[in-house]
């Protein structure tokens, strides 16, 4: 199979690599009070027909639309300013919505799979109605939340809004990547942080942020509120992905947020193909991969069929990412076919940490 030298790069303002790649409860069973995972425990086998069903579907799924909520832009200076409106809201969630594990054929319990969520939702301007989730606007319809666009030099503005008439948390926003005030930084500090460090229910406040040199790449944005260790588990967070000054945007950008939800290792909040997002590309096109983590484990991140160069220059095909890490990796797709993706710790894998790509020529 042949193999095409393409564009990667690192995130955390680390130097461009070189890529190569070739041819509905408040709380829910399965987990504690702050939602934290405990071992899963999946049914009997599946019903065969229902499992063919799972396994044709997972191949078969459209492509995700791509997570992008850019409510308005206008020009000031040198830099665009780039404002969003967001609200923190309550959804039915289910982890594993077919009900099977596709490989292995067993069901998924929906007393383990159900919950609560509370996630990040895009609206128009004035929260007035949410956007819709469609390849135009974005995915706007769970976890992760809206993914926050900007190129260095320009200027963010998120207007936040807690909604969280459930679970009755004080949530905020907190971003990595950005330069701020401290009043912008989301995170509560008892007896220093204002009132963006711990939004009420009901309550709103305006985080400002700019894109300096060093916020290129993807970054994680989550709650840091006191109520952090409950909502991120409930799907509290999501993706912002900055530019580089005259750097080129992909044709395709695929987001895999690793995290813990119920008692499943999940991409994106779901968990088993078929559930978690099938990509799509075609050959030729340039392909980004904005991997973020949260929760607690370390994960690693795999994709069947293509290698780019990590940071030694060494070709690989497997990336170690903790905790509130990211990375960018881009290619120029050449390789035709199913693949796999997913997290290489083969017990997170097994627990639902797996997708699929699909490459047409």
């Amino acid at each position: 199979m042949g193999a095409a030298i393409a564009v990667a790069a690192a995130i955390g303002g680390a130097a461009p690599l070189v890529g190569q790649t070739s041819a509905t409860a408040p709380s829910a069973a399965g987990a504690d009070e702050a939602g934290h995972a405990h071992t899963p425990a999946l049914g009997p086998p599946a019903d065969p027909a229902v499992v063919a069903r799972a396994r044709k579907a997972a191949v078969d799924a459209d492509a995700p639309p791509t997570p992008t909520v850019q409510l308005s832009t206008s020009r000031r200076g040198r830099g665009a300013v780039r404002e969003y409106w967001i609200k923190a809201v309550d959804v039915p969630w289910d982890v594993a919505p077919n009900g099977v594990d596709p490989l292995t054929g067993r069901q998924v319990p929906a007393a383990e799979r159900q919950m609560t969520a509370v996630v990040y939702r895009g609206y128009t301007s004035g929260w007035r109605k949410p956007l819709p989730n469609t390849s135009a606007s974005g995915d706007n319809d769970g976890i992760p939340g809206p993914t926050i666009q900007a190129r260095v030099g320009d200027r963010v503005i998120v207007h936040f809004k807690n909604e969280d008439r459930v679970h009755k948390l004080p949530h905020s926003m907190h971003f990595h990547a950005f330069t701020y005030a401290p009043g912008s930084d989301g995170a509560y500090i008892p007896q220093i942080s204002g009132r963006g460090s711990r939004v009420p229910v009901g309550g709103t406040f305006t985080y400002r942020l700019t894109a300096g040199p060093q916020s290129a790449g993807v970054w994680p944005y989550h709650d840091h509120s006191p109520s952090m260790d409950q909502s991120i588990p409930l799907g509290l967070y999501g993706v912002v992905a900055i530019l580089g000054g005259n750097e080129r945007p992909p044709d395709r950008r695929f987001v895999v947020a690793f995290g813990e939800t119920l008692a499943f290792n999940t991409i994106d909040g779901r968990a088993f193909i078929g559930n978690t997002p099938t990509f799509h590309a075609k050959v030729g096109d340039r392909v980004e991969w904005d991997v973020i983590a949260l929760g607690d484990n370390f994960h690693t991140f795999h994709v069947h069929g293509h290698r780019w160069l990590n940071a030694a220059g060494a070709p690989t095909d497997t990336q170690t990412i903790g905790p509130g890490e990211s990375f960018r990796i881009r290619w120029t797709e050449d390789a035709p076919g199913t693949w796999y993706y997913h997290c290489h710790v083969e017990s997170h894998q097994m627990n639902g940490m797996i997708g699929l790509y699909r490459v047409d020529r």
